[in-house]
């Protein structure tokens, strides 16, 4: 699981984003092959599952209890290699919680950056909800990325587990492009304008490699008129390039069952931060009017780009050659071994007895029975290369939900029922979730 920044900022990209792609529905994308809204709906409540403190009084995964309410305090922040060494319930929890943090002396650019990412986004969020709220998110997004400019450095030399490998420049440019849309204020523009040396075109999209999420956000300024932003569009253009079937610059290709295929280890990570930029961009295209992306001898128009974005969520959601669903909990096949501590073990009110850290290994671990506990909504790794799925519970690369791969899908989704036409399915959004897309509209 990547640190609550990098989660909150992909999560807000996708949807601050996702809702204003209109098009869909007149390009006849949004089909009802699959029910997005239910999906969507699943996606969200899967965050309930991973929840740690004190649980709200409206906590619908109820297998789910109190955790961790000792973290926060100077001492208690966790370790990742005890963390991993126990397979044990969140309730249960007793590893040591070991102390991590970024100073002047010791920095943290990645952590610092993504952190006043995910603060800005949350600030363009709350305006006109909560003024004096999104005011104070706002404040402290400009004094992160002050720290993070600042005392510029890695924190790969001091982090046991979900370490940095593409730098941190990336951050800061993701940090400054959310800084110049919260604020308006010019200095940020010039940042990225005086930076765009350091973008880097990618084929990826992910807790560590922000460069297409910055990309594509200042693309969008680029044509709105900031003709100075152009190599951001250009990087923006190749990573469509990069993933696009037929492509002349393909780099990123899809299974045989059409997936595309980044790397073997939780590779639907990759493929819900891509269609969800994909998506973006396509509704940015269109918004300018521009034909497209030419890629080589290949030309992509923006409805073509939305229509490969489409066909991976509904792989995701069933349409493969397993004819199954790697949501657990949507369709009549999905995982049944989720790599997940808390599912794997029966919840403190069906056995209130104590999981020890070892416990969980020889009892539930190894267990050839379903996981006692749905974690609905959870979406798995994947399939392997050849679009083949063992539903095994140790297969943690192909069995194991992290919160990036929902937070990039639940921009997916949203752009998939943001339609303009009379399909209820394209219209009509779930209950838990229709304030957040209709505050999304406004933003974007």
């Amino acid at each position: 699981m990547a640190c609550s920044g990098m989660l909150l900022g992909m999560l807000l990209f996708g949807i601050l984003a996702s809702p204003g792609v209109q098009l869909l529905k007149a390009d006849g994308l949004c089909s009802a092959a699959y029910d997005y809204k239910d999906a969507l709906s699943k996606a969200i409540m899967f965050f309930e599952g991973q929840r740690s403190g004190k649980l709200p009084a409206d906590q619908r995964a109820k297998w789910r209890g109190d955790s961790a309410l000792s973290d926060g305090k100077p001492d208690n922040v966790g370790d990742g290699d005890q963390d991993h060494q126990c397979w044990e319930r969140p309730e249960d929890m007793d590893t040591p919680r070991t102390l991590y943090k970024i100073t002047s002396n010791s920095p943290g650019t990645e952590a610092a950056a993504d952190a006043a990412a995910a603060l800005s986004a949350a600030s363009i969020f709350f305006n006109g909800v909560d003024s004096n709220y999104s005011a104070n998110l706002l404040s402290h997004s400009k004094s992160l990325f002050e720290f993070a400019d600042k005392y510029r450095g890695s924190y790969q030399a001091s982090c046991p587990f979900y370490c940095s490998y593409s730098g941190y420049q990336d951050e800061l440019l993701w940090a400054a492009a959310w800084l110049y849309k919260a604020s308006g204020q010019t200095s940020y523009l010039d940042y990225v304008s005086n930076n765009q040396g350091c973008s880097q075109a990618s084929s990826e999209f992910s807790w560590d490699n922000k460069f297409a999420g910055a990309q594509t956000l200042l693309a969008k300024e680029f044509y709105g008129g900031k003709s100075n932003l152009e190599k951001f569009k250009g990087d923006a253009d190749s990573f469509v390039c990069a993933l696009m079937p037929g492509s002349g610059s393909v780099q990123i290709h899809t299974t045989p069952g059409g997936l595309l295929y980044t790397r073997d280890s939780s590779n639907l990570q990759y493929v819900t931060s891509a269609s969800m930029v994909l998506l973006i961009y396509s509704k940015i295209l269109d918004a300018a009017k521009i034909q497209g992306v030419q890629c080589g001898s290949a030309h992509f128009s923006p409805s073509q780009i939305k229509a490969f974005a489409k066909t991976q969520v509904d792989y995701i959601l069933g349409n493969n050659p397993m004819n199954m669903s790697y949501m657990v909990g949507f369709g009549s096949k999905h995982p049944l071994q989720l790599h997940h501590r808390g599912a794997s073990i029966p919840s403190s009110q069906a056995y209130p007895a104590k999981v020890g850290c070892n416990d969980g290994y020889s009892t539930w671990y190894s267990s050839s029975k379903p996981n006692p506990n749905t974690h609905v909504g959870a979406i798995v790794g994947g399939p392997d290369s050849n679009d083949h799925f063992n539903d095994l519970r140790s297969d943690y690369s192909h069995s194991e939900p992290t919160t990036y791969m929902n937070a990039a899908f639940v921009g997916s989704v949203a752009a998939l029922l943001g339609g303009n036409g009379d399909d209820d399915q394209c219209l009509q959004m779930p209950q838990d979730v229709d304030g957040i897309i209709n505050k999304a509209v406004e933003v974007f």
